[in-house]
């Protein structure tokens, strides 16, 4: 009996203890500054001429409750927070009973978030799991429902809140799906809004109609329940299937929203800015942006790609003097599939990675004139283990062939050779040293890109070879401000000399030879295909895998590299080998007609020779010969 009297002064007191404690968190919540709704939450993009392009929360769309279609409201309250008009910002049972369920199932199958905490978890700029960051939000949702009414929360959280394909705000939502003001919306259209939030990439209707209207029917049930509407208005949605609209006034490109994903990836790596939209009323991003070769990029994705084939594109486009990126696109259409391809996927990258393989070798003494026998070949190693390479078409020299040819023909295995000559860390240490993050093995087939590698990671070295060997950070935002104009970020540019400048020139005039028809001999250069559609000069290497196509190429003024393939890394069909390089000639021919031609300068350290195209060696045939470069010192002499 004493334990008993015990414990119930430990509960009376410890009761006691949080009525007291939670009563002074609400009035000191009530003491502190309101929070002002309608800038809160505001990201606003602007390219490089700080033109805007795009902005999270459109005061000019922003809507009064009264405004918006009851169904909408009880929808939302139905399925995220039943009892949002009774509580005070926690719903404590609700809390307790999701516990309950999740320790009995031993996994989280049941949240207990509030329209009012959703709310405040979406005027921050990343959703970081620590105890800090919950004691903020928690305070925050005091603050909260202290200063505004339960309306006022709801219209807030309404034209906040994400409903996928960049569209934030119930206005903003209801104009994209179903081309209607949010007034003007049909039962079964407010219902299917209503179900996006909880996964707005899976459950909207562009990118997924029957995970939309799946997700709809539990909406639909949860407002049968909590008696919004009768048994037989839920017997009857759904019957047929709903017009999807789909469609933008403005920035209306497939690829754009890729754009925005990658520069919200860098914003939240960026640690001196705020995590909380809050404390800032909103932030201005400016970005390196370029709206014309966005667009010059989109529309050609959309010519030479086929809807119905499930084969992805993927692209970056730099600026190579500055590192910054002009334009992306992480797949084809943002609306089917928001998973970036640029910043997300790994794939072999092939033939590509050969230019880093011949700059190690002029490093190690090695000349473009250096010949290895291009013949079918097996290499024997250790163990008894063969690795036989293959050409493209199964098609050899059956000669010796120079650095040049075997990189204008990407053949597989003078590239061999060379690594297994150099050693096969040689070429790791170069990508390392590049600054290329991706692990890679040393390893013979590394020579031919038989490793997987992140597309921006992998344009980040490239861009070393774009900038004359000069090293710096690609990155999409160039400054951050404040909703008054205040300075909270500027990006710093790090330029490092890596690589020998001299050298540096002489592979990328090594890669004009891949479209140079004077090589036409038992195999075509890999991107003749280019040859009468580009109007100057530029560095090209094409890449091929079993399932993947790719092409790079350059010049000061830019550098785009592409990518074809399926995610589930199927086999692609042939045509896309063509497709990405007319995807790349269109963007950057698009980029380039106005400009002056530009190309690397010649140092006098280097001397170039006349010298047969395909053996390196003097020939009497002028038809035949191309200029060989040489660090003064290497060139041969006989």
């Amino acid at each position: 009996m004493k334990k008993i009297r015990i414990i119930y002064k430990l509960i009376l007191f410890l009761t006691i203890c949080f009525t007291i404690l939670l009563t002074s968190l609400y009035i000191y919540a009530y003491l502190s500054p309101k929070i002002i709704l309608n800038s809160a939450n505001a990201i606003y993009l602007y390219d490089q001429n700080e033109e805007l392009i795009f902005q999270s929360n459109n005061n000019n769309s922003w809507v009064k409750l009264d405004e918006i279609n009851d169904n909408i409201k009880y929808a939302t309250i139905s399925i995220e927070d039943k009892n949002f008009y009774k509580h005070h910002g926690f719903d404590y049972l609700r809390i307790l009973k999701a516990i309950y369920l999740n320790i009995k199932n031993k996994a989280i199958v049941q949240g207990a978030s509030t329209i009012s905490q959703q709310y405040v978890k979406n005027l921050y700029l990343n959703f970081d799991k620590t105890w800090k960051r919950k004691i903020e939000e928690a305070f925050l949702t005091l603050k909260l429902e202290v200063h505004y009414n339960k309306n006022d929360i709801l219209e807030g959280y309404l034209n906040t809140i994400n409903y996928g394909q960049g569209n934030y705000g119930i206005e903003n939502a209801s104009e994209y799906y179903f081309n209607k003001k949010a007034s003007d919306l049909s039962i079964e259209e407010a219902i299917m809004l209503a179900g996006i939030p909880r996964s707005p990439e899976n459950n909207n209707p562009v990118s997924n109609y029957d995970n939309c209207i799946k997700r709809a029917k539990m909406v639909a049930k949860a407002m049968l329940n909590n008696k919004y509407i009768s048994q037989e208005e839920y017997n009857n949605l759904f019957k047929t299937t709903i017009p999807i609209y789909g469609k933008k006034e403005k920035n209306n490109l497939q690829t754009l929203m890729y754009y925005h994903d990658a520069v919200i990836e860098e914003l939240n790596s960026i640690t001196n800015i705020p995590n909380s939209l809050i404390k800032l009323g909103g932030i201005k991003i400016y970005t390196t942006y370029n709206q014309n070769v966005q667009e010059s990029l989109d529309k050609s994705i959309i010519k030479h790609t086929n809807n119905n084939d499930n084969t992805e594109i993927a692209s970056i486009v730099v600026n190579p003097k500055t590192g910054g990126i002009m334009a992306l696109a992480g797949g084809v259409n943002y609306a089917k599939s928001q998973f970036n391809r640029v910043t997300q996927s790994k794939r072999q990258v092939g033939s590509t990675i050969k230019p880093f393989l011949y700059y190690t070798a002029l490093e190690n003494n090695m000349t473009e004139s250096s010949t290895f026998l291009s013949e079918k070949t097996s290499f024997v190693f250790a163990n008894n283990q063969i690795y036989s390479p293959k050409n493209h078409s199964d098609t050899y020299g059956n000669k010796e062939i120079s650095m040049v040819a075997a990189l204008a023909y990407s053949d597989n295995i003078y590239a061999v050779k060379t690594h297994l000559f150099l050693g096969e860390d040689e070429l790791v240490k170069t990508l390392k040293m590049l600054g290329l993050k991706t692990k890679l093995n040393a390893v013979p087939s590394l020579a031919l890109g038989a490793q997987e590698i992140n597309m921006l990671d992998y344009a980040g070295i490239y861009n070393v070879l774009a900038n004359y060997g000069v090293k710096n950070d690609l990155y999409f935002i160039e400054k951050i401000e404040d909703s008054n104009g205040n300075l909270l970020y500027k990006h710093q540019n790090n330029e490092i000399q890596l690589l020998d400048k001299d050298y540096v020139f002489i592979i990328n005039e090594m890669l004009t030879n891949t479209y140079n028809s004077t090589f036409i001999d038992y195999l075509n250069p890999t991107v003749i295909y280019l040859n009468s559609k580009i109007s100057r000069k530029y560095a090209l290497k094409s890449g091929t895998t079993e399932n993947d196509y790719w092409i790079v190429g350059y010049n000061p003024d830019i550098l785009m590299m592409v990518w074809a393939g399926k995610d589930m890394n199927e086999p692609v069909d042939s045509k896309y080998s063509k497709n990405i390089k007319n995807i790349w000639c269109d963007t950057v021919e698009k980029y380039e007609e106005d400009k002056e031609p530009s190309w690397y300068e010649m140092s006098d350290n280097i001397v170039g020779i006349p010298l047969d195209a395909v053996t390196g060696k003097k020939s009497l045939n002028s038809n035949k010969t191309i200029i060989y470069y040489f660090k003064k010192g290497s060139e041969p002499h006989n």
